[in-house]
């Protein structure tokens, strides 16, 4: 019998298999629910703090049928706040966010921290990850890192950042280049550690925000820059964008990570017909895993399939208090129902 390992890497190198893979990276797309930390009697915050907690709250996903891999962290924020950035770690509802920048322009990004993989949450992470590593090698083991745009612009106020890289051009592709490199660095961190799978989200780096423009000249270069460092490892790579991409599909279409993930507001259908040769992840509504019902929900699953996904999982990050049974009645109608798997 095929494991979860093994099919998505089939499903990365275009192979057949006999269903889509059913994961949900972690990151800014957190599978982490207040009835999983319920179930597991771990919970937020400390969790945020902790590598054996990360781990057992991680690989709770996995042992409750909900998602076919372990990801970790369970926010946004660890890059930003290892560079300089002041973070509060929320609640047992609410993901950790930035609530202090560490600069106030891009002319001052030599002021930013280097991020030690020694100390602070980037440790717990890889702690985290050669425990899960240790539990049970044929699930796959997702790490991820924030995209170059949305770690830029938790370290120095967005309005500011999207001016300056305009007016400021040459000191924000210095400033960029010193983020992505932080990046780069934690993502072998990770890979070493034992990750399977390097997630890159940039909710901040969409198109809509952008304009083609600056999207293909600071989301799409900087973002190629970290999956060409990590070719060497042989990792899989998958990137999630935010926003509508009517008016960037060329443009994505230049980024090289194996998969390309979108967010509810995008047609699979109309993703699949501009990318035609490309693996597309998505996009179950977050809003109907909260509020919806198992059999919506299951609807949902086969349209994904159907419309063109090659790798089914939510649209983005989950609310915390969406219900355990509409969480797993994805995978579970991956496993139940005769899906056509578009490889």
């Amino acid at each position: 019998m095929i494991t979860p390992k093994e099919r998505i890497k089939k499903v990365f190198n275009n192979e057949e298999v006999d269903r889509p893979p059913c994961i949900c990276p972690g990151g800014m797309m957190n599978m982490i629910t207040t009835d999983l930390m319920d179930r597991s009697n771990v919970f937020w915050p400390n969790a945020h703090l902790n590598g054996e907690k990360m781990a057992e709250l991680a690989s709770a996903n996995y042992e409750n049928g909900c998602f076919e891999n372990y990801g970790v962290p369970f926010c946004m924020t660890v890059e930003a706040e290892a560079m300089g950035a002041k973070v509060t770690l929320g609640t047992r509802e609410y993901e950790p966010h930035v609530i202090e920048y560490a600069i106030n322009s891009v002319d001052e990004y030599e002021n930013l921290k280097e991020m030690s993989m020694q100390e602070g949450r980037e440790k717990v992470v890889l702690d985290a990850i050669k425990i899960l590593k240790s539990k049970n090698d044929n699930v796959p083991i997702i790490g991820n890192i924030t995209g170059p745009i949305s770690t830029a612009s938790s370290l120095m106020e967005p309005v500011v950042f999207y001016k300056e890289l305009r007016k400021k051009n040459k000191k924000a592709h210095e400033f960029m280049s010193f983020v992505t490199d932080e990046i780069i660095n934690f993502a072998r961190a990770q890979i070493d550690a034992g990750a399977d799978i390097i997630a890159i989200s940039d909710p901040s780096g969409s198109g809509e925000i952008l304009g083609p423009r600056d999207f293909e000249q600071f989301a799409v270069k900087y973002i190629n820059r970290i999956i060409h460092s990590l070719q060497k490892e042989k990792i899989g790579t998958i990137v999630h964008i935010c926003g509508q991409m009517r008016s960037v599909y060329k443009e994505v279409n230049m980024i090289q990570s194996n998969a390309l993930s979108f967010d509810s507001v995008v047609s699979m259908k109309n993703a699949r017909a501009n990318l035609p040769n490309r693996i597309l992840m998505g996009n179950v509504s977050t809003y109907t895993l909260e509020f919806g019902t198992p059999d919506k929900i299951s609807l949902l699953t086969n349209k994904c399939v159907k419309d063109g996904s090659n790798i089914i999982s939510p649209a983005c990050g989950l609310g915390t208090k969406s219900p355990l049974k509409n969480i797993q009645s994805i995978l579970s109608t991956l496993n139940t129902e005769e899906i056509k798997v578009n490889v």
